[in-house]
């Protein structure tokens, strides 16, 4: 991939909302000595500077190939709430959202078996207890597959520590029953790694993926993060536990903080790499920040996309460099494609591109690695499915068909020409599993704060929460505006949690 050549200083507009009032502004979005900045001023508060994108070049070009129509999506047909005050308020999802949901998220609860410096939402902290009933997260899971016109059949089980509730595991069953074709857990692990038999019944009743709390290989960083130094023993445990009941689906969860454990990405790399028979995927995740600076202030505090991947392209000796990425929404063409090639719906990832990027490493026998661009011209492969779309789009399905396999030459590895060509042909859920096999994906998502809300990408979201009143809200506003005045609507104080149970907010129950 050839670097983009040199182009004018960046600037657009967009809308955000002002950290102190939480009301609508303007923002600016501008470059500046190599830098994507932002700048918002409310009438009240006054002005807040914040940097979006850490590395100008690599913003510019994606966003010239990736932030255009084509990528747009088309909101839901049958959205549960009306636009009254606009954008970020009427979330639900509402008439101005652009995007379906690919993964639904249901938090089972508030509480946790860990109290995490980093997390202010346990049940500890906001001292009330958060845990909706057994019907009302049917009814969450029936709300999200009843979503048009895409059923959303990727869930996770969040929280809180969701494996705190023994009847996880027939939630699990429960989403399956519904049509949900992949299940996530997402947990710190604590109590896989101590009780195999309840990690097997998770398995047994469903599940597909666990979504692993996972900082770095040192104590020194989990007792930053989490307060704890038994950790790393505890992650290890998980990985052998899932051996032993047969689950090869984990996602490490890197929560990303400057002078933490940003130098640390490599050895993570390196571990998912030796431990690829179970490990799918990194999902690096830059922590979300709080308090208010000045520009020359954030700028040592915020890690951006562009700049986790430069620390990864450091750290794995220039092995994967920032050309080796792709944006989150680089796969609509393959759904747009598939849809004409199967005659059947695909999820689409209309996000905004930038709120993530992601990259495939190719594991060799002897567990060397290789991004997939070293192997495959993503972006042909990409425009290959664009033509497919078009074809099909015209009436010649047929020779939509044909142009399905002028790929297959440009991969330059047998093997993964043959998994592509198995996903393609069959477009099935078990096809794509067997090349993820092959693989590690590393994924990074930035999840925006109330400093850089951009709602240009709040309507572009595709991660939802569905939550007891019916409603369905993208991650960064729920987390932002919404999570607080939802729970307390369905909560009860700690005291009185405990008092009716007689249980600790620590214990399962």
């Amino acid at each position: 991939m050839s670097k983009p050549q040199e182009e004018t200083k960046f600037e657009t507009y967009s809308t955000s909302i002002c950290p102190e009032c939480l009301n609508k502004i303007p923002m600016r979005i501008y470059e500046e000595n190599g830098v994507i900045y932002l700048e918002k001023t409310c009438p009240e508060h006054g002005k807040f500077e914040d940097i979006y994108w850490g590395d100008a070049e690599l913003f510019k070009w994606i966003y010239k190939e990736w932030y255009n129509a084509k990528y747009a999506g088309h909101g839901l047909e049958n959205p549960q709430t009306e636009t009254v005050k606009g954008c970020p308020y009427d979330c639900g999802l509402c008439t101005q959202h652009k995007s379906h949901t690919i993964l639904g998220i249901i938090d089972v609860t508030n509480r946790c078996n860990m109290a995490c410096p980093v997390c202010f939402a346990y049940a500890g902290a906001v001292n009330y207890v958060y845990e909706p009933t057994y019907e009302q997260i049917v009814d969450m899971i029936k709300l999200l597959r009843n979503n048009k016109p895409w059923a959303c059949n990727a869930l996770q089980f969040s929280g809180g520590e969701p494996t705190i509730r023994n009847d996880l595991p027939q939630l699990i069953a429960e989403a399956k029953k519904a049509g949900i074709t992949h299940i996530e857990v997402n947990t710190n692990g604590l109590r896989l790694a101590q009780d195999i038999d309840y990690f097997k019944k998770l398995m047994d009743a469903g599940l597909s993926t666990l979504y692993l709390q996972f900082d770095g290989l040192k104590e020194e960083i989990y007792k930053k993060t989490r307060a704890r130094t038994d950790l790393v023993q505890v992650k290890q445990k998980v990985l052998e536990n899932s051996r032993k009941v047969g689950l090869d689906s984990i996602v490490l969860v890197v929560t990303l903080a400057r002078g933490v454990n940003d130098k640390d990405l490599g050895d993570i790399i390196r571990y998912a790499v030796e431990n690829h028979d179970v490990v799918r995927c990194v999902n690096i995740q830059p922590i979300s920040m709080a308090g208010r600076a000045r520009k020359d202030e954030m700028r040592k505090m915020r890690i951006t996309v562009p700049d986790t991947i430069k620390l990864i392209e450091e750290q794995t000796n220039g092995n994967v460099t920032r050309w080796d990425w792709r944006p989150v929404n680089w796969p609509v063409p393959i759904s747009k494609g598939m849809e004409i090639i199967k005659n059947r719906a695909y999820p689409e990832f209309t996000m905004h591109p930038m709120c993530g990027a992601a990259t495939f490493l190719i594991i060799e026998n002897d567990k060397t690695y290789k991004p997939i661009t070293q192997y495959v011209d993503v972006d042909k492969f990409a425009e290959i499915f664009w033509n497919i779309y078009y074809s099909g789009v015209k009436g010649k399905r047929t020779m939509a068909k044909m142009k399905m396999l002028e790929f297959l030459p440009m991969v330059k590895s047998p093997l993964i020409r043959g998994l592509l060509k198995d996903v393609i042909t069959k477009g099935s859920y078990e096809a794509l599993g067997k090349f993820m096999r092959r693989i590690v994906m590393i994924g990074i998502m930035h999840f925006m704060d109330v400093w850089n809300l951009d709602l240009d990408r709040v309507q572009k979201c595709v991660i939802h929460y569905a939550t007891p009143d019916g409603k369905i809200r993208p991650f960064c506003t729920y987390n932002s505006l919404h999570r607080n005045t939802v729970e307390k609507q369905f909560a009860m104080s700690a005291s009185e949690w405990t008092e009716k149970t007689g249980k600790k907010l620590n214990e399962p129950i």
